[in-house]
């Protein structure tokens, strides 16, 4: 059985317990237990914001920062290559008409 299921299980134990029910009707105690949980989220926001602020003193970019500009430099590509489409079909005609005078010199 893995860990998690036996703690899940465990888990699940103790809260059929009279004595732990009791307890967390306790306010307190449902407010301690809340701040725990949240405590993993807060860890991950924090070492973040310490990871960006370390780049930025550094001059170096962010994971976020990169793959805002691989985006950025993805979207310019498109564009760039629709462009270049829109105007070989533009100018199709206009290379036969200037290779044939071309030709005729």
């Amino acid at each position: 059985m893995s860990l998690k299921k036996t703690i899940m299980k465990q888990g699940m134990k103790l809260m059929s317990d009279p004595r732990v029910m009791k307890l967390m009707q306790d306010e307190r105690v449902m407010k301690a237990v809340m701040a725990a949980m949240s405590v993993p989220g807060k860890v991950e926001t924090f070492s973040k914001e310490q990871v960006e602020r370390i780049a930025k003193a550094m001059a170096l970019a962010t994971q976020d920062e990169v793959k805002d500009l691989k985006r950025t430099v993805r979207k310019l590509e498109e564009e760039l290559s629709r462009l270049h489409k829109e105007k070989e079909g533009t100018s199709s005609p206009s290379k036969k008409k200037s290779s044939n005078a071309s030709d005729k010199s």
